[in-house]
C-alpha cells in the first residue's frame, strides 16, 4: 500500500480555517514557491559566493541564464531565510539597466526582511520606490506579529497618503483579521467599533471577529457576538459556523468523559442551528468534529462520523482522512490506518506529508528506528513529497534515540531540498544536541543559523549559554561569543545605507 503513488486530487481541498483566508478572502498575491532548475542554481551561487562587505558587486555568474520576473521571484523565495542575501540580490537587480524587478518582488523582498524584524530597513525601501496597497498591508502584518500593533495601526492609517487612495473594507478586512490571528482581539473589536461607521461592517467582518474570541477560548463572547450580527441584519453563512464550531471543539474538554460529552452536544447544537437557518453543514464542518474525536483518541466516533459523511454524499478531503488516520495511529491502530490509506488511494485522492507524519510520531513512540526509516526511504523515492515539518518530526525523534548517524543522513538530504531547514530545523537540532551534550556540534550549527540569516530564540540561546557554563566549556563560549560578535559587524557593515538592527529579537 505504501508503495502506491498516484496524481494529486482534481477536486478542491479542505479549506483551512486560517482567518486570512477563509473569513476574509483577501490575498496578498505573493507568489508560491515552485519548482526551478534554474532559480536553484542562483540561489546556490548566491549563497556560496556572496561578497559581504560589497552588495553591489554580484556574485552571479549568470551566462546563458535569463533573468525573468518569475525566475527572480522564485529565487527570492528560495532565500527567504538568507534576508542579507536577498537584499543584496534584489539591490543588484535594480541597479541594472533594464530591471528584472517587479511590484511583487518587491514586496517579496519587504516580506523577507520584515520577517525578521528589519522595520527601518523597509521603512527605508518603501521610500525609495512607489509601493502598493499590498506593500502596506505586509509591513502591517509583520508588525502585528511582531506585536508592534501601536506602529501596525499608524501604518495602516498612513499608508493612503501615500497612495493617494483611501483603504477599503477588503483592507480593513485583513487589518481586523491580522490582529486576531495574533491573539490581539480585544484591540481589534476596539478598532471595529470606532471605524465601522466610516469603513463599514459585513459578515466576513463578523466572522473574522468570531474566530479572534474563538482563538482566545471566549466562546460566550463569540455566540454573543453572532447573535449581535443577526441583529444588526447580517445573515451569518457557513464560514461563520464553521468558525465558531471549530471554537467549541477546539477548546473541548476531553476528559473526564462528562465534558467531553458535553462539548459533543455543543457541537451538534451548532449543527442543528445552522440547519434551522437553511445552512448545511459542509464538509468542513464534518472536520471539525473530526479533529476533535482525534484529539479524544475517539477512533470508533471517528470512523462513524467518516461513513456519515459519506451517507451524505460529501466527499471526504485529504484533510478529513489525516484527522482519523492520525486518530487511529495514536491508537496504535496501525494496521486499520494503513487500510485507510487505501481506501483514500481508491477514492483518488493522494495522501500528503502531514499523513505520513502521523505514522512518523507513531513510530517515535515506539521507539522504532527501522520503521521510520523504511516509510521515509519510500518517500524519498517518489511516494510522496517530503516536506520540511516531516523532516524536522525525524530529526527530533532520532537525536533523541541518540542516531547520530540517521540525524546527518536526514540533514544532509533537507540541505538538498527545495525548502532547505527553517529555524526549528535549527532549534530542533540545537536543543537535542544540548540535550546530548554535544557542545561542539551544538555551537556548529547555531553559529551556521546565525550565518544563513536565522535568528535565534531567546530559549535556544540560553539553552546553550547555560550548558556551556554549567560544563565548564568557558573557552568554547567565548569562542562562540566572539564568532557572534564577527558576524554581527559583518551585518552592520554590509549594509552601511540601511538601518539595520542585527538579530533584534
Amino acid at each position: 500500500m505504501l508503495h502506491q503513488k498516484i496524481p494529486p486530487p482534481t477536486f478542491p481541498l479542505l479549506r483551512r480555517l486560517s482567518t486570512t483566508t477563509t473569513p476574509t478572502g483577501f490575498s496578498l498575491n505573493l507568489p508560491k514557491l515552485e519548482p526551478s532548475n534554474d532559480a536553484e542554481l542562483i540561489t546556490q551561487i548566491l549563497i556560496t559566493n556572496h561578497n559581504p562587505f560589497h552588495f553591489t558587486e554580484s556574485p552571479l555568474q549568470l551566462h546563458g541564464i535569463s533573468l525573468s520576473p518569475h525566475l527572480v521571484n522564485q529565487t527570492l523565495l528560495r532565500l527567504r531565510h538568507n534576508s542579507k542575501i536577498a537584499l543584496s540580490f534584489f539591490q543588484h537587480l535594480r541597479s541594472s539597466p533594464s530591471p528584472p524587478t517587479t511590484p511583487t518582488s518587491f514586496n517579496l523582498l519587504i516580506d523577507i526582511l520584515a520577517k525578521v524584524r528589519q522595520f527601518d530597513v523597509v521603512r527605508h525601501l518603501i521610500s525609495e520606490t512607489d509601493p502598493s496597497p499590498e506593500t502596506f498591508l505586509i509591513l502591517v502584518k509583520r508588525l502585528i506579529a511582531a506585536g508592534l500593533t501601536r506602529q501596525a495601526l499608524r501604518t495602516f492609517d498612513d499608508a493612503p497618503t501615500f497612495l493617494q487612495t483611501p483603504f477599503t473594507l477588503h483592507h480593513f478586512a485583513f487589518l481586523l483579521d491580522t490582529l486576531c490571528k495574533y491573539g490581539h482581539t480585544r484591540l481589534a473589536v476596539g478598532v471595529f467599533n470606532e471605524r465601522r461607521s466610516v469603513l463599514g461592517s459585513d459578515a466576513k467582518i463578523y466572522t473574522i471577529l468570531i474566530a479572534g474570541w474563538c482563538k482566545l477560548r471566549r466562546i460566550d463572547t463569540a455566540e454573543r457576538l453572532l447573535s449581535e450580527m443577526i441583529e444588526s441584519g447580517i445573515e451569518p453563512n457557513v464560514v461563520t459556523y464553521n468558525v465558531l464550531l471549530n471554537g467549541i471543539c477546539r477548546t473541548a474538554s476531553l476528559h473526564p468523559e462528562e465534558r467531553f460529552e458535553k462539548n459533543v452536544r455543543s457541537a451538534e447544537k451548532v449543527f442543528d442551528e445552522m440547519r434551522e437557518r437553511g445552512i448545511e453543514p459542509d464538509v468542513t464542518s464534518f472536520s471539525i468534529v473530526l479533529h476533535m474525536y482525534s484529539r479524544a483518541h475517539k477512533s470508533e466516533l471517528s470512523l462513524d462520523k467518516l461513513k456519515l459523511m459519506k451517507v451524505k454524499g460529501i466527499s471526504p478531503t485529504v484533510e478529513t482522512y489525516t484527522s482519523v488516520v492520525k486518530c487511529l495511529c495514536s491508537c496504535g491502530r496501525l494496521e486499520e490506518a494503513e487500510e485507510l490509506l487505501e481506501e483514500m488511494v481508491g477514492d483518488g485522492i493522494s495522501p500528503s506529508s502531514a499523513t505520513y507524519n502521523c505514522f512518523f510520531k507513531e513510530y517515535k513512540g515506539r521507539k522504532d528506528v527501522s520503521g521510520a526509516m523504511d516509510l521515509y526511504k519510500k518517500m524519498r523515492g517518489g511516494l510522496c513529497e517530503v516536506n520540511t515539518r516531516t523532516y524536522n518530526v525525524l530529526l527530533g525523534a532520532f537525536v533523541n534515540l541518540g542516531k547520530m548517524e540517521i540525524v546527518e543522513e536526514i540533514w544532509c538530504d533537507l540541505r538538498g531540498s527545495v525548502t532547505g531547514p527553517d529555524l526549528d530545523s535549527y532549534t530542533c537540532l540545537v536543543h537535542g544536541l544540548c540535550g546530548k551534550e554535544k557542545w561542539r556540534e551544538a555551537c556548529g550549527y547555531f553559529v551556521e543559523m546565525i550565518e544563513r540569516g536565522f535568528l535565534p530564540q531567546k530559549v535556544t540561546f540560553e539553552t546553550l549559554y547555560k550548558g556551556l557554563i554549567q560544563s565548564n566549556k568557558l573557552r568554547t563560549w567565548r569562542r562562540l561569543k566572539k564568532k557572534l560578535d564577527e558576524e554581527s559587524i559583518t551585518f552592520g557593515s554590509e549594509f552601511q545605507r540601511y538601518p539595520f538592527q542585527p538579530y533584534k529579537r
